[in-house]
């Protein structure tokens, strides 16, 4: 997750992974998303034209786009976005430290999702006899098993490039609770910051706004 310090993220994939190795046996995917692109061939990016480097997100906020995963995220209220990063530079960047959280029409910051988020939502949702959906301790806290599905989903569509080479793109999947919101991404925006250089220098933070990747589906219905 590209929330904190990604070392103990990737620890938890590491273990993941090692965990499908000894042969848990998961439904695939509905099919994969489409190959990714460069940053800027997206509707909603911001590009660093001397940083050389452009950042796009696009969000899974229709079935069909989502159809790509296991499980019902929207249902689930939590909102699958792409983030899709394209290095145009000479020398490699890094996603380390870096914070991108999703920031909703009236400030609100929201940080993305751990699979435990999402399998305690799941399992509240099964059981509302469990009580409120907050995670009080003593009450529904961490769910009792994992949901294989959800596992293997972050697994395998969640972000996970530490570093974006030189003249490459890096693409993955960061999941958002939007429980709640109406119209979730009318004014909202993703912010990106401490991404940096090679030589250890915090890049110029990115902000998206949602508004353009509203606009540029608009476009698309009215073209159709």
């Amino acid at each position: 997750m590209i929330i904190v310090p990604v070392t103990r993220r990737f620890l938890k994939l590491f273990l993941v992974s090692s965990f499908f190795l000894l042969g848990l046996e998961l439904a695939t995917a509905e099919h994969a998303p489409p190959p990714a692109t460069a940053a800027s061939t997206y509707p909603a990016f911001d590009a660093h034209a001397e940083e050389h480097v452009t950042i796009a997100a696009d969000p899974y906020n229709t079935k069909d786009k989502a159809s790509c995963f296991r499980l019902d995220y929207l249902k689930l209220g939590f909102l699958p976005i792409r983030i899709i990063v394209t290095n145009d530079g000479d020398k490699p960047i890094s996603l380390e430290q870096a914070r991108i959280n999703f920031i909703t029409a009236d400030g609100g910051k929201i940080a993305a999702a751990e699979p435990d988020d999402v399998e305690r939502r799941a399992t509240n949702l099964k059981n509302p006899s469990n009580g409120v959906r907050l995670p009080i301790p003593g009450l529904t806290g961490k769910p009792k098993s994992k949901d294989p599905k959800i596992e293997a989903d972050f697994h395998e569509f969640e972000y996970q490039a530490i570093v974006v080479e030189p003249h490459t793109t890096r693409a993955g999947f960061l999941f958002y609770d939007i429980d709640g919101l109406n119209n979730p991404l009318k004014g909202a925006k993703l912010y990106l910051r401490r991404l940096q250089s090679a030589d250890g220098k915090d890049l110029f933070y990115f902000e998206i706004p949602f508004d353009k990747y509203l606009a540029g589906s608009a476009e698309t219905k009215k073209s159709n």
